[in-house]
């Protein structure tokens, strides 16, 4: 008599193996990109913290200066859109379907109400009322 085996039972060495590689890989992957992330962020604004509290206390920065370390925290902001497609696929994935220069030939690009719809609670009725209305 054969036991079927449930999920209580303890996986073997290889699926275990499996397992685990692929989840470290997922989590090493996760690490470095909110360590580039962080990296980043810390990069652009901690000149811009540390030089708004030395002008607090001895006001002695150059206005430009201080205009210039502001725009380098800017430009994080702007560094984050490009991070985030380099190192995370379903960020690229989801931002292909929307933006028409990313966008597979042939795919169709979703209309606002079929993305509002999806999201919805709301079901199939409300897909018919929202026909009648429009």
């Amino acid at each position: 008599v054969q036991v079927p085996r449930v999920p209580s039972q303890p996986m073997t060495s290889s699926e275990s193996r499996r397992f685990t590689n692929k989840h470290s890989k997922k989590a090493l992957k996760a690490s470095l990109t909110l360590g580039i992330l962080l990296g980043m962020f810390f990069v652009a604004w901690l000149p811009f913290f540390i030089t708004n509290v030395t002008q607090a206390v001895c006001g002695c920065v150059p206005a430009g200066f201080f205009d210039v370390l502001t725009w380098l925290g800017y430009c994080n902001s702007t560094m984050n859109p490009i991070i985030y497609p380099l190192f995370m696929r379903d960020f690229k994935r989801a931002m292909g379907k929307f933006l028409p220069c990313c966008r597979r030939s042939g795919e169709p690009r979703p209309s606002a109400i079929s993305l509002s719809m999806r999201n919805s609670n709301s079901g199939a009725r409300a897909a018919t009322s929202l026909k009648n209305v429009l």
